[in-house]
């Protein structure tokens, strides 16, 4: 029998234990010996549930209890998660989570750690849920170099989106209805400010590229000022809007972004919608790679987890070698990057000569009943040119990137 440690007993902490539980007997097989939780940390009672017999307060009596060799961590943010994670593997125990800010922040240096001692930090929950691409990244697409990954990783921001696109609603009403439906937390703002997503591709860029990626150095732009007029435009031109989190290899350089994208059918993640992910890499061997499913959620995330934790069973004394250097790697300036972009300004008199003077030769785009603006698409523009361009033009209404 195998004991393990179970740190927060929330949405996913309990739908680990639930998911232990439902399969004991598969897992049991695949791990080559049972799973048992021992302990769950919390500083809440539950005393209608029969995991209350379980329940500790105090991490040092699981820290302290050699029985213990796995511990699972779902407290969130980054103290003290990070403070019981290293005290963890430091006292001999391998270690799996789904706390996407610890492993963003401190990725490298546990994993070193673990290392060092011969243990495992595993943390394929954290990024796309259910989804399984940390494995894919670490192990099956080992013999490519990636030039590309560009997600859908966040459930809530597609969700809205996908609701605006399929209903014609404004972004409020959209983001009312998934709180309601509990697909965005009361402060949504991690979530629609594209904070969520950029951790998470921090993570995949790290893993692809073998070096530290910090999330605070990648541009991160959410969907707050997307509204049903840009939706309507979008419609018109056959396309959809959508966050994605990108990070992007071209020759020595690496950007990486998280903005809203005006994407057609052509695209592989042009069918990701309602609260689903959808991961595409492209290898320079293997082509493109797609990944798809639930992004988030209790039992789809719990699923990762415990995954992770028959790996971490069936590698007791042995290190799942993974490449992610704590050496930073140094972003290029998004603002060499080229893009074409979908532009709404306020229409004046002069406005098309001013466009085609600062822009040149545009795509001009027109919807039945809506006036007073004018709408183009430009050529391929740096980031750079874009916004000196925008400071010249009066009353820019909104700025969508473009791929097609």
């Amino acid at each position: 029998m195998i004991n393990i440690a179970v740190l927060g007993y929330g949405t996913i902490g309990s739908g680990v234990v639930e998911v232990l539980k439902t399969n004991s007997d598969s897992i049991t097989k695949r791990a080559g010996d049972s799973i048992e939780v021992k302990y769950v940390l919390d500083l809440r009672e539950f005393p209608e549930d029969p995991i209350m017999d379980k329940i500790v307060h105090d991490i040092n009596i699981i820290l302290d209890d050699p029985e213990v060799l796995i511990v699972c961590e779902h407290m969130g943010g980054v103290e003290p998660a990070y403070t019981f994670v290293k005290s963890a593997l430091l006292k001999g125990k391998s270690v799996v989570t789904s706390n996407k800010e610890l492993v963003a922040k401190h990725g490298a240096e546990l994993l070193d750690l673990a290392k060092e001692k011969g243990l495992n930090f595993l943390f394929e929950a954290s990024v796309g849920g259910g989804i399984p691409i940390i494995r894919p990244l670490n192990q099956s697409l080992t013999a490519d170099e990636i030039m590309e990954i560009t997600g859908i990783l966040n459930g809530t921001t597609n969700y809205i989106l996908s609701k605006m696109s399929e209903e014609g609603v404004d972004f409020d009403t959209a983001l009312s209805e998934a709180q309601r439906l509990g697909y965005a937390e009361r402060n949504p703002a991690a979530d629609v400010e594209g904070h969520d997503a950029c951790r998470k591709i921090a993570i995949l860029s790290s893993l692809a590229f073998g070096m530290q990626v910090d999330f605070e150095d990648i541009y991160t732009e959410g969907i707050t000022k997307v509204s049903d007029v840009d939706i309507r435009y979008a419609k018109a031109l056959n396309a959809r809007i959508k966050l994605f989190a990108s990070s992007i290899r071209e020759g020595e350089q690496v950007y990486a972004m998280v903005a809203p994208v005006m994407i057609r059918a052509n695209h592989p993640l042009y069918s990701v919608n309602n609260v689903f992910n959808g991961i595409f890499v492209k290898g320079n061997v293997i082509g493109d790679v797609m990944f798809y499913g639930s992004g988030a959620g209790k039992l789809p995330t719990a699923s990762a987890v415990v995954a992770d934790v028959v790996d971490a069973a069936k590698h007791l004394e042995k290190n799942i070698w993974t490449i992610w250097s704590s050496k930073k790697l140094e972003l290029t300036n998004v603002n060499h990057i080229q893009h074409r972009f979908f532009i709404r300004v306020k229409d004046d008199a002069k406005i098309k000569e001013q466009v085609a003077n600062l822009f040149g030769s545009v795509e001009e785009v027109k919807v039945d009943g809506i006036t007073g603006e004018y709408a183009f698409l430009t050529s391929d523009i740096t980031e750079q040119d874009l916004n000196e361009n925008k400071k010249k033009l009066s009353d820019v209404l909104s700025v969508i990137r473009v791929r097609f």
